[in-house]
């Protein structure tokens, strides 16, 4: 694993007060697991005479995240595929991508595309730095909310997670969509056939952090199936009990804030303290029905407590939906896409959020 600090050009031979100055330099960070990449970029940075920084290079961010704890990194230029959440929640100065997909990765983060010249690199480098964070947070700041669609019901087993993917996934063709769910076992690790590390409760430590970091933080923890992002769900589902409703309430305003997403989708439960907070948060609400006794008195009782607690504005925006019978539903997660329960949810969007 590298972990090398390299100084600039030039600067053997130097002693006394002339060392002290280069070692109070300011520090760039260089990690990237694509060794041959990692080398001729290092090289070139090095070779510049006007390379104002003290570079340090790693090739993967294991050694980068413990430097990074210690020491104050001013600018960090990280490969896409090193970007992970422990690399986010480091407190540098400015934070670049080097984006390796073609599509853009974090878009408050500033992505490079890592397959250009060197020379090219570094002068988007230098124009990130002039701009300055507090043009960042402008930009940031003249984009719109994000529209909230909350989905609860009081009746179990109504298919309100299957309707919440898919209606996530049909907007998402159009729209970009950051589909968030509150359930306990959600069971994603198993479902996605993969490791996930970062999720739901794991972003509540950022919620109260600068604009900007916030944004880099929250592009960190995101993932996407398809077109759709969404956030992994707690995997720990207990750590979501005690999490206060005002906690989340923060969090789900900061990312609605955020400006990168035009449509938060809030799969809900009881696992979590304040959810009738977070349903008025909402600006539509789909409550799934079934026509059972059974289910009909938990819908009762479910608006009879709005009412009670002072929570009938929630009422005043919540579309009931009585799902017709699916013949088959897809066994999937990346295939909601298709499929009667996708057509049913692609008129429902064109009638009522007239998309």
């Amino acid at each position: 694993m590298l972990g090398l600090s390299a100084a600039p050009a030039g600067a053997a031979g130097f002693c006394g007060r002339e060392r002290k100055e280069i070692m109070k330099k300011r520090i760039l960070a260089l990690c990237d697991s694509e060794k041959d990449y990692l080398e001729s970029m290092a090289d070139f940075l090095k070779g510049r005479e006007d390379f104002p920084y003290e570079l340090h290079i790693y090739n993967g961010p294991e050694k980068l995240v413990e430097f990074g704890r210690k020491e104050r990194i001013e600018v960090l230029l990280v490969a896409e595929s090193d970007f992970t959440y422990e690399v986010s929640a480091l407190d540098t100065g400015s934070t670049l991508l080097l984006n390796e997909s073609g599509t853009v990765c974090g878009e408050e983060v500033w992505n490079i595309d890592k397959y250009q010249k060197a020379e090219t690199v570094w002068k988007e480098i230098l124009e990130h730095y002039a701009e300055g964070l507090s043009c960042g947070e402008k930009r940031l700041k003249s984009r719109e909310q994000a529209r909230i669609i909350g989905l609860y019901s009081p009746v179990r087993r109504c298919l309100q997670t299957s309707f919440a993917l898919t209606l996530g996934q049909a907007l998402a063709e159009k729209k970009k969509v950051l589909y968030i769910s509150f359930e306990q076992y959600a069971g994603w690790n198993q479902l996605l056939d993969k490791s996930i590390r970062g999720d739901l409760p794991a972003l509540l430590y950022f919620a109260g952090e600068p604009e900007m970091k916030f944004a880099g933080r929250l592009s960190a923890f995101t993932r996407r199936i398809g077109r759709l992002y969404y956030i992994p769900p707690a995997y720990a589902g207990q750590n979501l009990i005690y999490v206060k409703g005002a906690e989340w309430q923060t969090l789900i305003g900061r990312i609605a804030e955020s400006g990168g997403f035009d449509y938060l989708i809030l799969d809900l439960s009881e696992s979590i303290q304040g959810t009738f907070e977070l349903l008025r948060m909402c600006g539509r609400v789909y409550t799934i029905v079934r026509e059972d006794e059974q289910a009909r008195s938990k819908l009762t009782q479910y608006e009879e407590l709005l009412k009670e607690s002072e929570y009938g504005d929630v009422l005043d925006k919540t579309s009931k939906r009585l799902l017709p019978r699916f013949e088959r539903l897809p066994a999937r997660i990346e295939q909601y896409t298709g499929g009667d329960l996708a057509e049913y949810v692609r008129e429902l969007i064109q009638e009522d959020l007239k998309e």
